[in-house]
């Protein structure tokens, strides 16, 4: 029997509680040993709840405890969640995680503070919720170089746009829904300004690169400028607007270059397979030298999925019990390291306010001659809307100084 602690009993701590007592039975045949929860650490009680007297309020009972080996972090924010992590494996105890800001903040430090005291820090549950993709682009494609990962990262603003793409909603009405159906917080702040799915490709870049960047230096950009217009001009270009963490290598050929990442929405073409990836659902697409492209898809959040990551990782802590796999993956790198959002080649979709069609319509040619002009001259109504060829947002904003109605990237 392998005890246990579950530092933080909401949403997804109480799925990990779920998850074990239901699959317990499941999880020793596979194992050899049923997991006991010893400890659940949180700041309320939970009388009517079956485990309601293995709840503590000191962090210090379970660090003590040289019984409890494996510690289940579910605390949610930086703090004191990284601190009781990092308390946690320096007394010799693994973790497992949830918390993608922790991770992605802190994971290289974490990492090598595991490996100092031969324990184990996993992560699969921080991003994707239920998908796994973690354990995948660390083993399962291992034999590749990687020089691309692609995602929608984010499930509260994939149901938004969804929503003003089929529905016809404003921003505004989609959030509102969102929020009444649980999919959104009441503060949606984090999703919806991008903040959620920056922290997440945070954590599949240094996987895939073995570089570790703070979220703080990443161009984020979210949702909330998003208006039925642009979707509308997304359509007569053949695609929908998603919200898309992107990480690659500037320079393919070369693993050493620099890393290119943002989040911002894109339009997304229809012959891309991340185009209909609709509603709650979270897709991951990786792209390596060897294997090409592979997809993941599923539901990024709720409490079960999440849930079944975390115990995953949980098994496959007590599943290699013997294996000294402590080699941290992850090198901290600066931003000086990040090759520069403005120089990256994008085509644009762009709209602008314009006074006469035909005036505006040469300026448009000026700027870039191969330019395809969206707005038809019976349709405009001042405004027009075109998308670039190749080029560079530097460029794009010298090219048309005065103030743009809005610029989203075309995915590649």
């Amino acid at each position: 029997m392998t005890n246990i602690a579950i530092l933080g009993f909401g949403v997804v701590g109480g799925g990990v509680a779920d998850v074990i007592l239901k699959n317990n039975d499941t999880i020793a045949r596979k194992t050899g040993e049923h997991i006991h929860i010893k400890y659940i650490l949180d700041l309320r009680e939970f009388p009517d709840h079956p485990l309601g007297d293995r709840v503590v309020h000191d962090i210090g009972v379970i660090l003590s405890d040289p019984e409890v080996t494996v510690v289940a972090e579910m605390m949610g924010g930086a703090h004191p969640a990284y601190d009781y992590s990092r308390a946690a494996l320096e007394a010799g105890k693994h973790v497992v995680t949830s918390n993608k800001e922790v991770v992605a903040t802190f994971g290289a430090e974490l990492q090598e503070i595991a490996a100092a005291h031969h324990v184990r820090y996993l992560f699969e549950a921080s991003v994707g919720g239920g998908i796994p993709i973690i354990r995948p682009m660390s083993s399962c494609l291992a034999a590749n170089q990687l020089f691309e990962v692609d995602g929608i990262l984010n499930g509260t603003t994939n149901y938004i746009l969804t929503q003003m793409i089929r529905a016809g909603k404003s921003f505004e009405d989609a959030l509102s829904e969102a929020q009444k159906k649980g999919y959104a917080e009441r503060n949606p702040k984090a999703d919806i300004e991008g903040i959620d799915a920056c922290r997440k490709i945070c954590i599949l870049s240094a996987l895939a690169f073995g570089k570790s960047f703070s979220p703080d230096d990443i161009h984020t950009e979210g949702i909330t400028k998003i208006t039925a217009e642009d979707v509308a001009a997304a359509e007569m270009y053949g695609g929908v607007i998603k919200l898309i963490g992107r990480a690659g290598l500037s320079n393919t050929e070369d693993p050493e270059s620099d890393v290119f990442m943002l989040v911002a929405p894109h339009v997304i073409l229809h012959d891309n397979p991340l185009s209909s990836v609709d509603d709650v659902f979270n897709s991951i697409l990786v792209r390596g030298n060897a294997v090409g492209d592979v997809m993941f898809y599923g539901r990024g959040a709720g409490n079960l999925p999440t849930a079944s990551a975390v115990v995953a990782d949980i098994i496959e802590i007590l599943s290699h019990k013997e294996t000294d796999v402590f080699v941290p993956a992850w090198t901290k790198a600066s931003a000086d390291a990040l090759f520069c959002i403005e120089a990256l080649p994008y085509a644009f979709l762009v709209r602008m306010e314009a006074g006469d069609y035909m005036a505006a319509a040469a300026a448009i040619r000026a700027a870039y001659p191969d330019a395809e002009i969206l707005t038809a001259a019976d349709d405009f109504k001042g405004t027009i809307a075109f998308v670039t060829p190749l080029t560079t947002e530097k460029a794009l904003r010298d090219a048309f100084p005065t103030p743009l109605l809005s610029v989203i990237r075309v995915m590649p």
